[in-house]
């Protein structure tokens, strides 16, 4: 049997990790900015996240949501605390996409609406119900189409006034992300998300806040939609809540009340997943990383915006995109195959860093000698 060939991959088997820095099977090493697609929150393997896995493993991996599992008590705690959303509820679930249908659907429980708004270069995941709100042909069958989705301009809140005041009573939701990922690191301005919020409120709309990339202390924030100063009615996760380990969720204002068998999943908030879980967060909290994204964020950024070659720098902490001109073209890949550097990309010509909250600042330095370095080079 042939894998499923739809990913497009660089010809290198990882098989050691840790902190920042992964090795190959044939010994080499690199310098990660990438963290698997924005899921490394608090470094490669981690002692103590493994430490958690390891001693939940000689307990119970798994057993079903007919059981009470007190690590999800546990672990709705944490997350409450540490985000600020304290009086909000979890549910738990596998994956991004999971999380954003979810909460979608969730969204039509409560107000019994069909129509969503979405938003150009928007990626909410690849189920249906997700994938209905992703603005890229690519990823949409015919069978995911649906005259119940809108999409608008990003940013635009004469756009957005104008279609609440036309449809205002038939939608049930809007979905935002923070800072959109896969469309290339482009942050919603704060006015844009109170806007959302004012018009979720006038016309009883639910506003879900998509945190799945842009979530998670990523941006020096918990949540990026935390620098609108507005609370969205439903937050999706995933990515970074794990740290590798795959676990996802949704929490959801109080107002938003649950009924039996509205959601459901088998494997989500398992024991092993909320052992890693909480192991993220109480390294997040012991090591101040939300704060380091803040500050090693902030000077990498600033760092990028003074190398002429490179264009529109932008994001919020460890949450980076640039663009990258014709003449330099090739920078990503001679990152990678030249200085051994993982980085992430968004067509059609962004580089995007998505690195460990726990970057330092030494290596933030040896990635901006590298982009030096191979500028100079392809210049020349």
């Amino acid at each position: 049997m042939n894998l499923f060939d739809v990913y497009p991959i660089n010809d290198i088997a990882i098989t050691k990790a840790s902190g920042s820095r992964v090795w190959d099977d044939k010994g080499q090493e690199y310098l990660d900015l990438y963290g698997g697609h924005a899921v490394i929150s608090i470094g490669h393997t981690h002692p103590h996240w493994v430490k958690r896995i390891e001693e939940q493993l000689e307990k119970i991996a798994f057993y079903s949501n007919s059981v009470r599992i007190p690590l999800q008590t546990e672990l709705a705690e944490k997350l409450g605390k540490i985000s600020g959303k304290d009086d909000y509820q979890l549910f738990l679930c596998n994956s991004g996409a999971e999380a954003n249908e979810n909460a979608l659907k969730l969204a039509s429980f409560h107000n019994g609406r069909k129509k969503v708004v979405a938003f150009n270069k928007a990626f909410h995941g690849r189920t249906s119900l997700a994938v209905a709100v992703t603005d890229n042909k690519n990823y949409v069958a015919p069978v995911n189409e649906t005259d119940n989705v809108t999409f608008l301009p990003f940013n635009d809140e004469a756009a957005l006034e104008a279609h609440f005041a036309a449809n205002g009573n038939e939608i049930s939701s809007v979905i935002i992300e923070g800072i959109q990922g896969v469309g290339g690191i482009n942050v919603a301005t704060e006015s844009f998300l109170q806007k959302i919020r004012s018009l979720c409120d006038q016309y009883g709309a639910v506003y879900i806040a998509d945190s799945v990339q842009c979530g998670y202390g990523r941006t020096g924030k918990f949540f990026s939609h935390d620098y609108a100063g507005v609370n969205a009615d439903i937050y999706s996760m995933a990515k970074g809540i794990g740290n590798g380990f795959p676990l996802a969720a949704i929490i959801v204002a109080p107002h938003i009340k649950p009924k039996h068998f509205q959601l459901g999943t088998t494997f989500g908030g398992n024991h092993v997943a909320c052992a890693a879980a909480l192991a993220v967060l109480e390294v997040m909290e012991k090591e101040q990383l939300i704060n380091n994204a803040h500050e090693t964020g902030d000077y990498l950024a600033g760092e990028l915006k003074k190398i002429g070659d490179i264009e529109n720098v932008r994001g919020r902490g460890l949450m980076i995109g640039f663009d990258v001109p014709d003449a330099i073209k090739d920078l990503k890949k001679n990152l990678l195959w030249k200085h051994k550097i993982f980085t992430g990309e968004a067509k059609p010509n962004a580089i995007r860093l998505l690195p460990s909250l726990a970057l330092t600042k030494a290596d933030a330095d040896i990635f901006l000698e590298a982009v030096k370095q191979e500028i100079t080079a392809l210049k020349g």
